[in-house]
């Protein structure tokens, strides 16, 4: 009965979001004017010189790594590959749209992030993210507290789950290993790690979480050079799957519908766009405008979804009809079928090479999960008791998720990220506009380099409107008009 209400939820959820995402993406990218395409050069000198901007906080990068790593996760593979089991080859077109119109509302919800963050204690950090411009850009507290609860019970309790759920699966079906032995073991690895707080994981995932993404985006290359010829006939399956040109690649369940609801769900879950999660992170960043942030964490959507996932959809294709065969392969192999699909093209060896890369991705993912429930936390209330209350449930969580059913868990997950997204979603709908006022100070200032832009506050205009608070004014220079 359990996973009837579940299934029920998340298909009256999902419709819901599929509605409000992709117009908050494309008003979004409207009303900034692409910023997403005009800003894409931008984005990448903003994260390669941001590095040295900590402090002693935390750098730009590290929030880019934080969000990076809870992103970049089981998603990109294990979540493509159970949008390939039940949405079929069109599924990841959507995922492609969702993302390239999710990199505007990423960019809003992290700029807000920042716009509206707070200092936290002594240790030269910040907090910020939707509860905080829930409650100071709406001033509805209450609301901001349901998102935080519902933040920590996803990030802190299900999705943990699901990356440990993942973890257990794969080291199973490579070494044989109990689900049991492994999910002792993953308890003990994020103890020690969480239990530090979040400058621990920041440290950890600034070296973590590119250097797994690199190494998966190797093998991948390696694949397709092999491959070479045949991906043309991959990406047309894509396409014709996406629009319902070969019923057997729009998707096994609904066809051409099925193909856009998958693609959508297994999009979000991957790159966050618009869930209220990476903002969380965007708000630890020292920077000296709000929008570098929000333009480093637009590229995270791009390397999340049109890199990584794109990678791994192309690899699962390629491997058609040995490994994956669209309308018959089943959801139940989605765990491993990434690596199978590997291991047909480089050979065995490379199985036990995957099995490691998938628990790094999803042990990554744990660590920047954790980071986000501890802010919301923070948010709350309760001091250091709730903080190692948080910690102890989202280090529980990893262990409890090791031994439990996967499609349980990924569709709790679902449910609980679309009632996140939804509150989420209806707070940038109030306060988005702000974020773009951000935006045309930060264009205003294009003659210097990205990372000497500050955020000029001129007394009376609408940005001095929309600025919360007196952080930003004591950094704010007077602008020289000639």
């Amino acid at each position: 009965m359990i996973d009837e209400i579940i299934a029920w939820l998340n298909e009256s959820l999902g419709w819901v979001l599929i509605v409000t995402l992709l117009t908050a993406g494309v008003l979004f990218t409207v009303l900034t004017r692409g910023v997403q395409f005009r800003h894409f050069g931008t984005m990448w000198r903003t994260i390669f010189s941001s590095r040295g901007n900590a402090g002693q906080g935390v750098s730009s990068f590290q929030a880019f790594a934080i969000s990076l790593a809870s992103r970049v996760g089981t998603g990109n593979i294990v979540g493509v590959a159970v949008a390939l089991t039940l949405g079929g080859p069109g599924a990841i077109f959507w995922m492609w749209v969702m993302a390239l119109f999710g990199m505007a509302t990423a960019f809003i919800e992290a700029t807000l992030a920042q716009l509206y963050k707070i200092r936290h204690g002594e240790d030269h950090t910040f907090r910020g993210g939707p509860a905080y411009y829930i409650q100071a850009g709406m001033g509805v507290r209450w609301l901001g507290i349901v998102f935080a609860v519902a933040l920590i019970f996803t990030f802190g309790f299900a999705f943990n789950m699901v990356q440990a759920n993942t973890i257990a699966g794969v080291v199973q079906g490579t070494w044989g290993i109990e689900p049991l032995w492994t999910a002792i073991v993953l308890t003990l690895l994020a103890g020690v790690i969480i239990f530090g707080g979040i400058k621990s994981v920041a440290r950890v995932a600034e070296f973590l979480a590119p250097g797994m993404a690199l190494v998966y985006v190797l093998l991948a290359v390696a694949v397709l050079v092999v491959r070479a010829g045949d991906i043309p006939e991959a990406v047309g399956q894509i396409f014709a799957g996406a629009f319902g040109l070969d019923q057997a690649l729009a998707g096994t369940a609904g066809g051409i519908l099925a193909a856009l609801l998958n693609g959508v769900r297994r999009g979000m879950f991957s790159n966050e766009a618009g869930m209220g999660s990476a903002p969380n992170a965007a708000a630890t960043a020292n920077a000296s405008h709000p929008v570098q942030q929000g333009l480093i964490q637009s590229a995270g959507v791009f390397v999340d979804t049109i890199i990584i996932c794109t990678a791994t959809a192309l690899m699962i294709l390629l491997s058609a009809p040995d490994v994956y065969t669209p309308g018959v392969t089943q959801r139940d192999v989605s765990a491993t079928l990434t690596q199978t699909a590997l291991a047909s093209e480089l050979g065995t060896w490379v199985a036990p090479v995957m099995a490691v890369l998938i628990f790094v991705f999803a042990f990554s993912s744990v660590l920047g999960n954790y980071t986000y429930a501890e802010v919301n936390q923070d948010f709350i209330g309760g001091g250091r008791v709730a903080n190692y209350a948080t910690r102890a449930l989202a280090v529980g969580a990893v262990f409890w998720g090791a031994l439990q059913e996967l499609g349980t868990v990924w569709s709790l997950a679902d449910v609980a990220m679309s009632v996140m997204a939804v509150i989420n979603l209806t707070a940038l709908a109030f306060l988005g506009v702000r974020a773009v006022e951000a935006l045309k100070d930060f264009d205003a200032q294009k003659g210097l380099p990205p990372m000497e832009r500050t955020l000029v506050i001129e007394p009376g205009s609408k940005l001095d409107k929309a600025v919360p608070g007196d952080m930003w004014r004591e950094a704010s220079p007077t602008r020289v008009t000639s």
